[in-house]
């Protein structure tokens, strides 16, 4: 991950060695040569995903593209809402770097191994499957934790009620309804000893306006203000991630012409397909992407 960026740009080698030094371990070591399941690790995943987010960020602005001259809005998927934050400038890269490792040692923490899961839900409407999640608790608890495109919906919870929920919405039609090879639960009530955790970490690190607004994961419209910057990201540890309906936002109220996806994978590019399919789209992850997209701008 992240290793050809390395390979090509110094603005993507200086990130990388910024969070090595902040996080006080060789994390671009297991970025680049791995291995796979050290990376995989959430308190690992969280920082190394945003490392190349902000990696593909500098590049680009050092060719003369920056957000803030070029971007009307920013936004992240979970994690990625941090690296939105640190791409804008309203946290430091160091400061992102050790909020996602504390983020991602709280959540794995807050819940036993084997107490937890998650379930991907296809082919049904968000209101279906709210409706079955809050059948399904009988005590327990089950909920929404990624709201990520018409007809994908994320489930999690108790293993128990995830279970019932997931036969529920079989029963209910679902195309499939898949448990997940998660660590723990995440965006559910279960996460509130993370969510504290959370709340802690971001009151020690400073918090700027970002240089465009955050359309944030649990209102799925734009923010600025750092102290409500701050706590959102407390409320999104335990709430849904709204995707559609930020990407909705952007499309439809934002007057978004264009959504760029920076940082690794495509994901978000094929959510946003299906959200907004009259929307264009474009990944920016690999030197070729970056080219690319510089010459489509004439820069």
């Amino acid at each position: 991950m992240g290793k050809d960026l390395a390979d090509a740009y110094q603005e993507a080698r200086n990130v990388f060695a910024e969070v090595d030094d902040a996080l006080g371990q060789k994390l671009s070591a297991i970025m680049f040569e791995g291995p796979d399941e050290t990376l995989r690790l959430t308190e690992n995943a969280q920082p190394a995903l945003m490392a190349v987010s902000v990696a593909v960020t500098r590049v680009l602005e050092s060719r003369g593209f920056s957000l803030k001259d070029n971007a009307a809005y920013v936004a992240g998927h979970s994690l990625g809402e941090y690296s939105a934050l640190a791409a804008a400038g309203a946290f430091s890269l160091a400061d992102a770097a050790r909020l996602l490792k504390i983020r991602g040692q709280a959540m794995q923490q807050a819940v036993p191994v084997g107490q937890g899961a998650m379930a991907a839900i296809l082919g049904l409407d968000l209101e279906t499957v709210l409706r079955a999640a809050n059948d399904a608790e009988d005590g327990e608890i089950c909920g929404v934790a990624n709201d990520n495109a018409p007809g994908q919906v994320v489930i999690s919870g108790h293993v128990g009620a995830v279970n019932r929920a997931i036969e529920l919405l079989k029963a209910a039609g679902a195309k499939r309804a898949l448990p997940l090879p998660v660590s723990a639960p995440f965006h559910c009530a279960l996460m509130r000893p993370a969510a504290d955790a959370m709340e802690h970490a971001l009151n020690q690190v400073a918090v700027k306006s970002p240089v465009v607004p955050v359309v944030a994961n649990v209102l799925a419209k734009p923010i600025t203000d750092p102290e409500e910057i701050k706590k959102r990201l407390v409320e999104q540890v335990t709430g849904m991630v709204r995707w559609t309906e930020c990407v909705g936002w952007l499309v439809k109220d934002g007057g978004v012409t264009q959504l760029v996806e920076l940082g690794s994978g495509k994901v978000l590019s094929g959510l946003a397909k299906r959200i907004a399919p009259e929307t264009a789209t474009v990944s920016i992850g690999a030197p070729a992407d970056v080219d690319a997209f510089l010459a489509e701008l004439g820069a």
